[in-house]
């Protein structure tokens, strides 16, 4: 049926181009930031208005066809093979309302270019630590940011959703409509988001930055953060980073080929108070590196330094009641320099609002947790290599502490699509309200590409 369907297809229809197998730009048009696999989708719509979303979204029903969405190419956990693929990175309007404190963005709009608008005005986003992820992906994953623990998960944020459904329509929907507390934490499972009104919160500045410390101190830093973390205001949200480096000249000559820890502080308060909550850490011992500082929120993208470049990737998370001397001891047994696994560890401090939660009935579940283990691999020249049997590891590893995982971290190829996985990502009722309207709102289930959220029978 594709082949016949794209004989007929209307170019006209669309404002933005079309692109097919072969087409000269094809290949650029399908390419994001993951580099271990890419979409190879029988047509490409490089959307530049909801229109053509809408257009793209009832080719594809007319077709029996399946649609994935790509901006920037950072989430992408599962390649989508034939079907349509609807390219939004042509839509980037940015409008701030600084009376209201918020922002309206299109499908394609990146972090760093809204952390950029916003800081005009003296506000900020409630963005995550890469200014190259697309706003509207990492919202509709719940969006665990800079400082999550003081404003809680981005999601919780968004005012209103502008969306085309599998029926071809154009909605707008806000907190109330049933259609809204789904989207929000379910991925792109309900339809392709075209824009987003969010809330921004008054932050110009924080205090932020790395301390990093060297092979021998890598247990005490680790011990130390675990019980630092639990004398914290709700205002300082931090990320400790355990990995070696590797032995290249983009790496600088202090940090390369070293096995370190990295602890990142991200504090919305003065640099007097980010001194004296800091100096536990500092007193841990000597620093490869120390940039703590007072810094305009334009500069928050330093603080964790994640690379800008594509590459291929994977990973897998849990979502810890507590962390223990006894979690940091498997956890490095099982991704330690003496381990096999050669991986990024990130364990990252919750708590606070994100506890709590807002009063949006959002699909974001595990609430209790108050840590995150993020395990990051690389992918060889087969995607598929051995991080399935590296995750697994890693998972056993932590089973004792973990109730739960994260959906918005889990990449390798077929990770969010795998259904049992994805069924873990929540609560036993929250699965089955998302079920119940997938069946309503995509019985076809045209959108499955995010997160394998299959329609309740």
């Amino acid at each position: 049926m594709a082949n016949t369907a794209e004989q007929i297809i209307d170019i006209d229809t669309f404002t933005g181009p079309v692109f097919r197998p072969g087409d000269t730009g094809y290949d650029a048009e399908i390419a994001g930031f993951q580099a271990a696999y890419t979409h190879r989708p029988a047509l490409v719509v490089g959307a530049v208005h909801a229109e053509d979303v809408r257009s793209a979204v009832e080719y594809a029903a007319r077709n029996g066809l399946p649609v994935a969405v790509q901006a920037t190419g950072h989430g992408l956990s599962v390649a989508a093979d034939g079907g349509v693929l609807i390219s939004t990175r042509r839509m980037t309007d940015i409008r701030i309302d600084p009376q209201t404190r918020t922002a309206r963005v299109g499908a394609g709009v990146r972090a760093g270019a809204l952390v950029e608008a916003a800081a005009q005005y003296g506000l900020a986003p409630l963005n995550g630590s890469s200014p190259s992820v697309g706003v509207v992906g990492y919202s509709l994953g719940g969006g665990l940011g800079l400082l999550a623990r003081q404003f809680g998960y981005a999601a919780e944020h968004v005012h209103v959703i502008e969306i085309v459904t599998a029926d071809g329509r154009v909605r707008t929907v806000t907190p109330g409509d049933e259609l809204f507390g789904a989207v929000l934490g379910s991925g792109g499972n309900f339809g392709v988001v075209t824009a987003l009104e969010l809330e921004l919160v008054p932050v110009a500045s924080v205090y932020g930055g790395q301390l990093v410390f060297d092979t021998p101190l890598v247990e005490h830093a680790l011990e130390v953060w675990k019980d630092w973390t639990a004398t914290l205001p709700e205002e300082l949200t931090s990320t400790v980073t355990v990995m070696t480096f590797p032995p290249i000249p983009q790496i600088p000559e202090p940090l390369r080929g070293r096995y370190v820890a990295s602890i990142r502080i991200a504090y919305n308060g003065s640099g007097e108070d980010g001194e004296r909550l800091v100096a536990p850490l500092r007193a841990v011992g000597d620093r490869l590196k120390d940039d703590l500082r007072v810094m305009p929120y334009t500069e928050s993208h330093t603080i964790h330094s994640d690379p800008d470049h594509p590459h291929a990737y994977a990973a897998t998370n849990a979502l810890l009641g507590e962390l223990t001397g006894e979690t940091l001891s498997a956890l490095l047994a099982a991704t330690g320099p003496e381990s096999p696994i050669e991986a990024v560890v990130d364990i990252r401090h919750l708590g606070g609002a994100l506890r709590r939660g807002g009063s949006a009935r959002i699909a974001v579940d595990n609430r209790d947790a108050e840590y995150i283990v993020r395990v990051i691999t690389m992918p060889g020249p087969d995607a598929g290599d051995a991080a399935p049997e590296d995750h697994a590891v890693v998972r056993a590893a932590l089973a004792p502490w973990t109730v739960g995982h994260s959906l918005n971290f889990l990449y390798g190829a077929g990770a969010a699509a795998d259904e049992a996985q994805t069924r873990g990502g929540y609560a036993p009722d929250t699965y089955a309200r998302l079920t119940a309207l997938k069946a309503k709102y995509d019985p076809r289930n045209m959108f499955r590409f995010n997160r394998n959220i299959k329609p309740a029978n």
